[in-house]
């Protein structure tokens, strides 16, 4: 794919962010993307390629497990074999798996390795991970301490920031230290468990249709919805759901809503081809290469069986006929085998904001004089004013990171190579 010059578009149309994806912090939907979309792909980019192929017999896994294991295989075989574990649903998935299997294929134990913030309280996930990890009977975990070590415009990200250029998301970076500890062998990361468990969620429609559940009165405006042409589902969703990113000036945020309504009335409603299209979402890919990128650096294969399209064609047929019912029933049902019920059952998540936005960033925003930031998409005075909130809305780190590009003399739009073929 050739770079495009475009700017207005607002997609990941070439090789780089456009200013308009700076200025919303998002990776865009492109107008072609629809296309893209319509079959599961042959192979992809990044850390996923290796992950996808069939076995030496070139059949399809007889099930979700077979077809996870045969992702995290080639991790296995190259260690250390480090797993990014927060403790979390995805990452514990991952971990129990790759156990498991090394376990029984005789290859050495897979390392959990978690980044560690001891004065950021909302950060904190021990009690979890110390639960998966004495489930599992592992013997080895790396825990890496910071304190503003990983602040968006820190060492770490500075690292990436002047060898890369400006990459999506913000937070790649935390993902270096943890591929420093893993260099010359292998890590597998728990990417792409949201989409996959959002893409297996039962639609309510679907499963009205299909008996699975009873209907409701109101149901038939939904089910109306669910079969009227895009031009009409683009209009209902556009009512409901306008962009609310309080930096971006008037035209921009028409031209991200448009964008992201016209990607979401283009969602599939059955089951497969859904999962298909959730699979290749075009911020998966983004952030998939921005993570790729670092991992070479570190000499380090870097994985995401999670992102395996052949996991996600057998979990295809673990959720039918029309999906799960929640994300507990999905998880149970692919991994209850390995995880403890508790986590299982968990709904919190952690909070990594204040790890980010760390004095270092607070003191840049503070003196900030306006510039490296797109200003035809951008008012700046409200860009200040989040950056200045408790709790800045994450999709501001990308725009930080541009000032500081510029403020340090380097170009905020720096080209990478492509994300798709």
């Amino acid at each position: 794919m050739g770079r495009s010059d475009d700017t207005t578009s607002g997609g990941w149309i070439g090789d780089r962010l456009t200013p308009l994806e700076i200025a919303c912090g998002l990776v865009l939907p492109a107008p072609r993307q629809e296309a893209d979309r319509r079959a599961w792909p042959a192979a992809s980019v990044g850390g996923i390629a290796p992950a996808s192929r069939s076995g030496s017999d070139g059949r399809e896994p007889a099930s979700h497990r077979e077809a996870l294991e045969r992702a995290i295989l080639p991790g296995l075989r190259r260690p250390p074999c480090l797993v990014s574990f927060s403790g979390g649903l995805d990452s514990a998935a991952v971990l129990g798996t790759a156990t498991a299997l090394a376990r029984r294929e005789g290859l050495p134990l897979p390392i959990p390795a978690t980044n560690v913030f001891p004065t950021v309280a909302e950060a904190d996930e021990s009690s979890w991970q110390e639960l998966v990890i004495r489930e599992l009977g592992l013997p080895d975990w790396i825990r890496i301490e910071h304190e503003h070590e990983l602040d968006l415009i820190g060492p770490y990200a500075q690292r990436v920031l002047t060898r890369h250029g400006l990459l999506w998301p913000a937070n790649v970076h935390f993902h270096l230290p943890l591929l420093e500890a893993a260099r010359g062998g292998s890590m597998l990361t728990g990417v792409g468990g949201d989409e996959l468990y959002i893409a297996a969620m039962r639609q309510h429609p679907a499963a009205v249709l299909s008996g699975a559940v009873r209907p409701r009165p109101r149901d038939a405006l939904s089910l109306g919805l669910s079969f009227a042409p895009q031009i009409v589902r683009r209009s209902v969703i556009a009512r409901r759901a306008a962009v609310s990113i309080p930096w971006l000036r008037l035209g921009a945020r028409r031209r991200v809503t448009a964008l992201l309504v016209a990607e979401a009335a283009a969602e599939p409603r059955q089951l497969g081809a859904r999962l298909a299209w959730w699979n290749q979402v075009r911020y998966l890919r983004a952030a998939v290469r921005s993570l790729s990128l670092i991992a070479d650096d570190t000499h380090t294969l870097m994985l995401h069986p999670l992102l395996a399209p052949q996991f996600w064609r057998a979990v295809r047929g673990a959720a039918a006929p029309v999906g799960f019912a929640t994300r507990a029933e999905g998880v149970g049902n692919l991994f209850g085998d390995l995880l403890p019920q508790a986590l299982i059952e968990r709904s919190s998540k952690a909070n990594f904001g204040q790890a980010f936005w760390s004095q270092r960033a607070r003191e840049f925003a503070r003196d900030w004089g306006g510039t490296g930031v797109p200003h035809e998409w951008v008012d700046t005075r409200e860009l200040a004013r989040e950056w200045a909130s408790a709790t800045p809305y994450l999709p501001a780190s990308t725009l930080l990171q541009a000032a500081w590009l510029a403020s340090a003399g380097h170009r905020a739009e720096q080209p990478l190579e492509p994300i798709l073929h």
